[in-house]
Formats: C-alpha cells, structure tokens, sequence
C-alpha cells in the first residue's frame, strides 16, 4: 500500500481495519492524554503519550533531542509496530502544535528507516467532526519483537553541521518560532539565550496551520508562504525541534524540497555552550 504523507479521513476510514495499517494516537497530558484516548479513539488504535513516552529526551542540558536506537527500537516494540506497517499518526488536531508532534513523529520514523507512515491531516479532531466511528477502552498493543531501528542520518541535522551552516552561510537556516523569539524579545525556558541562529530567516510554524485546525493549509497556499526559502540545503528548527517539525514536513514531505534536514536539539542544545553565536533582532 502506498499512502500520501498526509491523510484524509476518508482515506483511512477506507483502509481501517486492514492488518498492514497502525493507527498510532500520541495525545499527550494538554490533550487529556491516556484518560482522553480511554474515552474516544479511533478503532483499533494504540496510544503512545508524545510527552511521556520518550519520543524526545532530554540530553546534556538538550531539551527534544532524539533518543539512542534501543530506545526506540523498545517503544516501537510496546506498541506493536513492525517495518511492514503502514503507521499512521493522529494527534489532537485542536492546534498548530498538535500538527508539530505528529510531524515530529513522523520525522523520527522516517530517521529509523520505517518507509511506510502518513499524519491524519486534522487528528482525532477532523476524524471526530467528519463522523468518524469511534471505540471506547484501553490501548491493547500486540507487543512485538524489538524494532529494527536503522538510523540514517540523512534527515538529521546535528550540532557540528549546523555550526559549519552558521560559519559559512551557505545553508538556509529555518526559524519556526514566534517572532516574539526570533526577535529575542521572549526567551523558552529551555533555552539558555535569547535569540536566533545568525542569518536566519523567520517563518513562525503556525502559518501553514489553517486557523482554529489541526489542519494544514493547501498546498498552493503552502507554495506561497514558503516561497522565500530560496532553493538548497535547509535546517528546520525551534527551542527543541517541536515546531520546526512542521516547516520541516511542509518543505520535505509536502513540497518535495530536496535536502531539508530538522536540527532536534534547536536552540536549546545551540544554546549550551556560550562561544555559539546568537543574533537578535532588538536593537
């Protein structure tokens, strides 16, 4: 079976129930979390918590950063994935950063060489709102033998890429936060200084969301609103590689842009060493 990146509903209410398709929900504690999937979910889904589950650690004062292979290899096992099934990601799909974590997940698949997964455009929001059949109960995943994580790398940008891309300009470096940030006018908890990476461009991750959805916009709208990312290498990030996530998938997996690579530990690993540049825009 080969699916779109993103899925309707339509779509996957037409393939529900096939043994090939996992139905992943990872509504976390701001969506209720476990209680929430208890109360109403997708048939035949497995939850996994996107906050508490681990598919981002914390490391060396990091905050996002992605886990070491046994890690994951251990999770995807407990929920019951295999490489031969088709994933697909559902998230709330109340707001902007509920499309981040599904993005963020899906990225993380994509690192360890699963080949076959979609994000349900619009989450357990859309499938609910399009009258979707529900189930109610707890999550039951067949445990499976650990997963084959196969880390390519390709997909990734790590600390010692991003500082050749900072000295040499040569790379479009994708802010994905509010202005606010970017401007160094706020600062996240988790990140050391306020600023950005020098020379970057801005491009706050919630446009690309339609307003009030957990939806993407169209991809014609897409085309325009990321048109200023000039052709070449480009590394999407944020404080922790959350919302980056999303520009990510819009000029990776939407747009087809070719080398288009997430920096995880974002700002708050850039941070950590003083003798790292940070730019502001304040004056």
């Amino acid at each position: 079976m080969t699916a779109s990146p993103l899925v309707s509903t339509k779509w996957l209410a037409d393939h529900l129930g096939e043994a090939s398709v996992l139905v992943v929900d990872i509504r976390s504690t701001e969506s209720g979390s476990r209680e929430a999937f208890e109360a109403a979910h997708i048939p035949g889904a497995v939850h996994s918590d996107y906050a508490a589950d681990g598919w981002r650690v914390t490391e060396g004062g990091a905050g996002g950063v992605l886990p070491k292979a046994v890690h994951l290899s251990a999770l995807l096992s407990r929920i019951g994935m295999t490489p031969g099934h088709h994933v697909v990601i559902v998230s709330a799909g109340d707001a902007a950063s509920d499309f981040s974590a599904a993005a963020r997940v899906y990225w993380t698949l994509k690192t360890i060489g699963h080949s076959q997964v979609s994000i349900l455009d619009g989450g357990f929001k859309a499938w609910r709102e399009t009258g979707g059949l529900e189930e109610v109960g707890v999550s039951a995943p067949v445990a499976r033998q650990p997963y084959p994580v196969r880390l390519t790398g390709s997909l990734r940008a790590e600390i010692h890429a991003v500082e050749k891309a900072v000295a040499h300009a040569n790379v479009a470096l994708l802010d994905g936060r509010s202005q606010a940030q970017f401007d160094g006018r706020e600062k996240s908890p988790q990140v050391v200084r306020a600023g950005h990476l020098p020379g970057a461009i801005h491009l706050d991750h919630s446009r690309a969301i339609q307003p009030g959805t957990g939806r993407l916009r169209p991809v014609k709208e897409l085309e325009q609103l990321f048109e200023q990312i000039v052709p070449g290498p480009v590394v999407s990030y944020c404080n922790t590689g959350h919302l980056a996530s999303t520009n990510w998938f819009v000029l990776s997996e939407v747009l087809k842009r070719p080398e288009v690579t997430l920096y995880d530990g974002s700002m708050s690993e850039w941070t950590q060493d003083p003798g790292r540049p940070v730019a502001t825009t304040t004056g």
